[in-house]
């Protein structure tokens, strides 16, 4: 028994979401039995950052089908009969449980065998677990993860049982500060635990940690840094209390562990050529095999703007981007996707919202970090708007912003695109902070209007983005923190 299709997306996240839509928009929908979406999942792919944002909220929490993809870029929301009015068949609720690249053939858990043309994987990434760093309890009835949409109802269900309660947070990472928000909203008293030596340590530097760490701190939240959970003491099936390596007891009513995650390639081992725990793919996003594509959290891809660099990013933006790429490469190969030099024109970009904070970061976090703006905690009702540029080799690198508008936020991106030089890194940057990115767009507006009809800027190409292009955010989206603070123009 089995079907086949001519094209086949495996996995039902955010990256499969938005393929779908970029087929329907290159191809004005889908003839019956060429595109079909395999997922795990009973729902119809969603919007990821609402599970730690608006899904936890104790009062006007998000609820499906609100945030279907594409509803985090302000476009169309593909329900279920969205996929059926545009003849893409959901395959849900069913797992691939062995893939043959060789033969074009995927076999589900059902029996079934499912054969392509062209595949694109976006099987995304999946939480690591308590027991892969040797401690035991993720099956107690109070442990929680944050992956899918069953895990945010298994832990709003665990939060409702646990209000004036005690809160263990294993981890200092992404989920750990979205979910302890989201925890202290739902008066709920919170512990964070983890071994480094300060929150977001992939990407914080100690100063910018240093202000959220206080930030919340002056919200109830606990910080205990620098140790980790040894065990943890199940007692009726559900954790009492946790035991650090320190020595340490901290008392449980109930425990989120957000750890990390790891990219799901399992099906592709020995197949396909990997690269950075992820399946490794050219700028179009085409693997080791002509007919494969991989995009989201498993692609490991080549980044032009870091000279070529294969870097993989967890995060949703690079899923709905590099699934547009890859859409591209497959449906118009001689076309812009075909010859991308140094890699995929991605601006690496990450951002957070929680409590009233709302943070942008842009680019790479390498070279010398320059501060900006004022890092004192905010007196009652004020924001805080501060930041930090990575300066390497006398150019803009990265960027980091608190509290920017959309125009600075759009300047500042701007700015670390094209690698704005810095004659005067104390005058420029820690003088004037975003005064800087918007003085370097405006000039960067002016050399373009004088630019005579035939001349080039002798800058690389690159996409760009304009406040005139920019969308207004709902105060719907605002929670979620879907967006990036404008809409960026298609990838050229």
């Amino acid at each position: 028994m089995g079907r086949a299709f001519a094209y086949v997306i495996l996995g039902g996240g955010v990256a499969a979401g938005y393929a779908a839509l970029e087929f329907v928009r290159r191809r004005a929908g889908a003839s019956p039995g060429e595109l079909c979406i395999i997922s795990d999942e009973a729902a119809a792919p969603y919007e990821r950052p609402a599970l730690s944002k608006a899904y936890l909220l104790p009062q006007g929490a998000a609820r499906l089908p609100a945030f279907h993809t594409c509803a985090g870029a302000n476009d169309e929301v593909l329900t279920e009969q969205w996929y059926k009015d545009h003849g893409i068949e959901l395959v849900l609720g069913t797992r691939v449980i062995s893939a043959d690249v060789r033969r074009k053939t995927l076999l589900t858990d059902t029996g079934e065998t499912i054969s392509y043309k062209t595949l694109i994987v976006a099987t995304g990434a999946r939480a690591l677990e308590l027991e892969e760093s040797g401690v035991r309890g993720s099956d107690a009835a109070n442990v929680c993860y944050l992956r899918s949409l069953e895990d945010a109802e298994r832990m709003v269900g665990v939060m409702r049982s646990c209000h004036g309660g005690n809160a263990l947070i294993i981890g200092g990472g992404y989920i750990g500060m979205e979910c302890a928000a989201a925890l202290v909203a739902n008066q709920i008293k919170v512990t964070i635990v983890f071994p480094g030596k300060h929150c977001m340590g992939r990407l914080f530097t100690p100063k910018i940690a240093e202000f959220y760490e206080k930030y919340y701190a002056a919200k109830g939240v606990v910080f205990v840094k620098g140790t980790a959970v040894k065990s943890l003491e199940v007692s009726d099936g559900k954790v009492a209390a946790a035991v650090l390596r320190d020595g340490r007891r901290l008392p449980a009513d109930m425990v989120v562990v957000g750890i990390g995650a790891r990219a799901n390639t399992g099906l592709f081992d020995g197949q396909l050529a990997m690269e950075r725990s992820g399946i490794k793919v050219n700028g179009r996003m085409q693997t080791s095999d002509a007919a494969v594509y991989a995009v989201g959290d498993v692609a490991a891809f080549p980044v032009a703007l870091l000279g070529g660099d294969v870097r993989r990013f967890e995060h949703v933006d690079c899923a709905r981007r590099t699934a547009r790429r890859a859409v591209e490469a497959i449906l118009e190969p001689s076309g812009g996707a075909a010859g991308e030099g140094k890699g995929f024109g991605y601006l690496p970009y990450f951002y957070s919202r929680a409590f009233a904070l709302s943070w942008q970061f842009y680019g790479d976090n390498a070279g010398e970090a320059v501060y900006f703006g004022d890092f004192s905690p905010p007196g009652a009702g004020g924001k805080p708007k501060f930041g930090a540029c990575w300066v390497r080799g006398g150019r803009v690198a990265g960027a980091f912003i608190e509290g920017g508008s959309r125009e600075e936020n759009e300047a500042m991106a701007s700015a670390v695109r094209r690698g704005a030089a810095i004659a005067d890194v104390a005058a420029e940057l820690e003088g004037h902070g975003l005064g800087f990115a918007d003085q370097e767009s405006r000039r960067k507006g002016a050399r373009r209007r004088g630019l005579a009809a035939g001349d080039r800027p002798t800058y690389a190409r690159h996409a760009t983005v304009g406040v005139a292009a920019a969308v207004s955010i709902a105060a719907f989206a605002y929670w979620y923190g879907w967006m990036a603070p404008y809409v960026v123009k298609r990838d050229s």
